[in-house]
């Protein structure tokens, strides 16, 4: 335990330029802030870790590597942080990006599903529909999927319009997330859709439980 690790705990800021000498798979999830405000708010921050360059690329790295090779056509990424993620993982690819948004903000004609969010809330997503042609090939990005009623929503946008978010036997894309917990709504996406996340197995209980 070094001098150098010690002043980076004691200090408020985060260090950017720090990269460990080993970086395994999910290092950077390290990087992410607790919740200080309650219970209104998330558990846990990973935006935290996309101020960190590295870990920002290692993050959408490994979220890419199970797609390498498969045929996508286009990322979506979710209202509001899998914006951050998607728009990443779009650059990463080379292909465009589509916005999934939250209901009242697309100014051009959209389909609508009802959904509720892992906090219990009732909110409305929404997808411009001159976006999606039947057969499209679609990445669906999301920062974390919990209860799984957002990236449900999405994905039930995304098929009404005639998108592909392909089950195993299809065309396989998907969907990613930093992590994915095995709530019963993330083991449903699971079970149907070719999958992506960060969280190494050894610690995927203690993220389930919100440890």
């Amino acid at each position: 335990f070094t001098l150098k690790c010690l002043q980076r705990l004691q200090c408020p800021h985060m260090d950017l330029c720090h990269v460990p000498a080993t970086r395994e798979k999910g290092w950077y999830l390290a990087l992410m802030a607790p919740n200080v405000k309650g219970p209104n708010y998330a558990w846990l921050d990973p935006s935290r870790l996309y101020c960190h360059p590295q870990g920002l690329q290692d993050c959408v790295a490994d979220l890419l590597q199970p797609f390498q090779g498969d045929a996508i056509d286009v990322v979506a990424g979710i209202d509001a942080m899998g914006f951050i993620l998607g728009a990443a993982a779009a650059a990463t690819l080379r292909k465009g990006f589509l916005a999934i948004r939250k209901a009242g903000h697309l100014c051009v004609q959209t389909v609508a599903q009802p959904y509720t969010d892992y906090s219990g809330r009732e909110k409305v997503m929404e997808v411009r529909t001159d976006a999606i042609s039947p057969g499209l090939r679609i990445l669906l990005v999301d920062q974390w999927v919990e209860t799984g009623g957002t990236m449900r929503a999405a994905i039930e946008l995304v098929e009404r319009l005639g998108g592909v978010v392909a089950a195993p036997l299809c065309v396989p894309t998907g969907v990613a997330a930093i992590c994915m917990e095995n709530s019963e709504g993330g083991k449903w996406i699971q079970e149907r859709y070719k999958c992506s996340h960060c969280v190494p197995p050894r610690l995927q209980p203690r993220f389930d439980q919100h440890q």
